[in-house]
């Protein structure tokens, strides 16, 4: 027996539950795995409080883990016991030990801690695609990045400088301020002092931004929309405040004949050769030093709810790991 962070019912923190659960051995192109890190995300707090609902409860949530092979089922190759991998999905990462498809997991290069691999898998894979697919960020790119210097902001904002875009940062705190400066930022805005739409249209001429990445949802729609310039595209990956409800189709029109895209990175990298592209693409720009990660927070698993409580609360930075 191992064990897991399960929830029996939707709700806050309190209805994660440390317990004792039986794994078993690998079914046919499945592996098993020993957590040595797993990974904090915001999409962890949706499936926890029910915004994005689970198949069945009870259920060990979790997205993203980095740890060992211990076994592997029939048919799977290219993996042994004692590799080490990280995944990005599917659900059941808040655990010691899971079950999961041989075909979901990557190898994890030498060069990169569990910790760090646990950290970026899902954070950077996002920023991959956004910065790469669904909008291919260049040296001509104006970007707004809300909430710069979160655990994907940080990353992307890395990433876009290394491309060479104008990065616009939004952030709630002069210490976050001075992490997406860091970061890579071109110009950071305080949201809770500064009117952001007012100061992206003073930072850009009056032009307005290429493409905004919105990960916040309901606290900055529609003023995202007017941070674009005609034709511009608006990428909405993420509602932390909460979601937006009632989007008005219309408003792309007056705006300014804007796009709107909702990806998830799952699309992304739902193909297995998808999948290990994203994921060489993240390891080869940390490798080199392009991106650094930043595991600012660690909590042991059992104490994830403490986790959850501060990052609902926008209490951390970067990235945040669980320690089984």
């Amino acid at each position: 027996m191992v064990h897991a962070i399960r929830i029996h019912q939707y709700g806050g923190p309190e209805a994660m539950r440390w317990e004792a659960v039986d794994v078993g051995a690998p079914g046919p192109g499945e592996i098993r795995i020993r957590h040595h890190t797993v990974g904090l995300n915001y999409i962890d707090v949706y499936h926890r409080s029910g915004s994005y609902p689970l198949a069945a409860l009870p259920a060990v949530i979790g997205m993203e883990g980095a740890g060992e092979v211990l076994a592997v089922g029939a048919g799977v190759t290219g993996l042994e016991p004692g590799d080490r991998v990280a995944y990005a999905n599917p659900i059941g990462a808040y655990a010691e030990e899971r079950i999961i498809p041989a075909e979901r997991v990557v190898k994890l290069p030498d060069a990169i801690p569990y910790q760090t691999a646990a950290a970026m898998m899902l954070q950077g894979m996002t920023a991959e695609y956004l910065l790469l697919r669904t909008f291919k960020v260049g040296p001509e790119t104006t970007l707004l990045f809300h909430a710069a210097a979160g655990g994907v902001g940080l990353i992307a904002c890395q990433w876009a400088r290394h491309l060479g875009a104008t990065i616009i940062g939004t952030v709630g705190s002069d210490e976050k301020a001075e992490q997406a400066r860091a970061a890579g930022c071109t110009h950071v805005i305080n949201y809770r002092r500064e009117n952001f739409v007012e100061r992206v249209r003073e930072l850009t001429g009056g032009k307005g931004c290429d493409v905004v990445y919105d990960g916040i949802g309901k606290d900055t729609y529609p003023g995202s929309l007017d941070c674009l310039k005609p034709r511009g595209l608006w990428v909405s990956f993420g509602n932390a405040s909460g979601k937006i409800e009632g989007f008005d189709l219309g408003l792309l029109a007056t705006k300014g004949s804007l796009y709107a895209t909702r990806p998830t990175l799952f699309t992304y990298i739902a193909k297995r050769d998808e999948l290990v592209a994203s994921a060489n693409a993240l390891f080869d720009v940390v490798a080199r030093g392009i991106v650094t990660i930043n595991v600012n927070q660690t909590y042991p698993l059992s104490a994830a709810a403490d986790a959850h409580r501060d990052l609902e609360a926008r209490r951390t930075t970067g990235s945040t790991v669980l320690l089984p």
